[in-house]
Order: C-alpha cells, then structure tokens, then sequence
C-alpha cells in the first residue's frame, strides 16, 4: 500500500506527546533526530513506521527584528489579503501602513492567533456591513481558541 502522497500534519508538542520516542533538537543538522530505540540492542526491532515515514518540522512564531524576518511576516500577512473576499477591502489592507506592526503586537507573531483574529475579524467585518479589516474593527475582536 505505497502511495506518493505528501501529508501536511499540524499538531502541538509533538515531541512531549510520545510519537517521536524522546526526539532531540540537532542544531547542526537544524532538524529533529529520533535516537534508536531502547529495545532495538536486545530485540533487533527497526525504528516504527511512524518515525520513518515523517519529518517533524518546527515552525516558530513570526519575528519582526530583521528585514528578513519582516518580509517574511509582510509576505504572510500579502497571503492572507489575498484570500480575503471583502467588498470593501483594498489592495494593502494588511500590508501597509501600521498594520503588520498592529497585528504583530496584538498576535506575538503566533501563526495560530493571527489566523484567528483575521477569521474573526472578517466574520464580523461581513456581519458588521463594514467589508473591510482596519484597526478599529480588529480591536473590538477578543482573540479566543475557543471553537464556540
């Protein structure tokens, strides 16, 4: 049962869950390795096929302290304009001005929370009439992980 397929899974604390068996940060690699496992000098087991078949890639939160990482962060945030479907918005609504420095004060640079206020955000930007995302809007959306 092979199949060329490429699965994008996300999850939180990977590494503390147990699925990777103790895996350790290789700063020069810059990847995580998964030592061999504990019984394998006894029982000659091979590594599980959990561990062969994926790599554990680490996304941190955005930074905004080099050109680089501020790119990176305008580049996203271009990314997610682009999908918005707002009557009102405007090319640069999220891109310009102060607002890649409001949405990183308001989310940390969190990929999660910055989804979560732009969601939430365009929800009540549609439900408001409003269709358009500013900082006055923004700030009346309490950033929540709650799925109510």
């Amino acid at each position: 049962m092979s199949m060329n397929v490429t699965l994008i899974l996300i999850g939180v604390d990977i590494v503390g869950s147990g699925l990777l068996r103790g895996a350790k940060w290789d700063k020069r690699e810059r990847q995580w390795v998964v030592p061999p496992p504990e019984n394998a000098r006894i029982h000659g087991l091979e590594v599980t096929q959990t561990e062969r078949r994926f790599e554990l890639v680490e996304l941190d939160r955005f930074r905004y302290t080099t050109p680089r990482d501020i790119q990176a962060f305008h580049d996203y945030l271009g990314g997610l304009e682009d999908g918005l479907r707002l009557f009102n918005a405007e090319p640069g609504m999220l891109t310009e001005g102060g607002m890649p420095e409001y949405l990183m004060r308001r989310t940390g640079g969190v990929v999660g929370l910055l989804n979560r206020l732009i969601e939430d955000g365009a929800k009540e930007a549609i439900d408001g009439g409003r269709e358009l995302l500013d900082e006055d809007l923004l700030d009346e959306i309490i950033i929540s992980l709650d799925l109510a």
